[in-house]
């Protein structure tokens, strides 16, 4: 489903809490725009969701498998 995945769509966990915003797909996960990047050490910089956490593809939004606080945790700077 990462194929389905496009620029600027909402990510958002199983129970419809924005994750974040979609800058693009890149080595098979989601790379998060600055903006949804959180405070203090993590301001400024890129975040990643795995893919094998998408579950769907609704519109112009992007359903994880994992609720929203869940989902955080899975994601890595760079």
């Amino acid at each position: 489903m990462i194929d389905q995945v496009r620029e600027h769509m909402e990510v958002i966990g199983a129970d419809g809490v924005h994750v974040g915003t979609v800058d693009k797909v890149e080595g098979g996960r989601i790379k998060l725009t600055k903006k949804d990047s959180g405070e203090g050490s993590h301001e400024g910089h890129h975040h990643f969701i795995p893919g094998g956490l998408v579950a769907g593809v609704e519109g112009d939004k992007v359903r994880l498998s994992a609720n929203g606080d869940v989902a955080v945790t899975f994601e890595e700077e760079a």
